[in-house]
């Protein structure tokens, strides 16, 4: 793996547990508010899962947590 692919994992597994404690939601909430799969999100929240996410799931995370898609990519893919 990697550095790139392990920051950008870092970095989404930081902001999606921020911002969802922020929203006071669950990973089960968060799960089905964005239709993603509860496994998925632990996953990503946790790093047990080090890949770039695909474009669609960060569409439905930024829909899910009221923010703008282009906001999550600037933040995610910080250096």
């Amino acid at each position: 793996m990697d550095k790139n692919t392990f920051d950008i994992s870092k970095n989404i597994a930081t902001f999606l547990k921020q911002k969802r404690k922020e929203l006071n939601l669950t990973q089960e909430q968060l799960a089905e508010k964005s239709g993603i799969e509860y496994k998925h999100i632990q996953n990503l929240e946790s790093l047990k899962r080090i890949n770039d996410p695909k474009l669609s799931t960060l569409y439905k995370l930024s829909k899910a947590l009221d923010i703008d898609i282009e906001d999550i990519i600037k933040i995610i893919f910080k250096s």
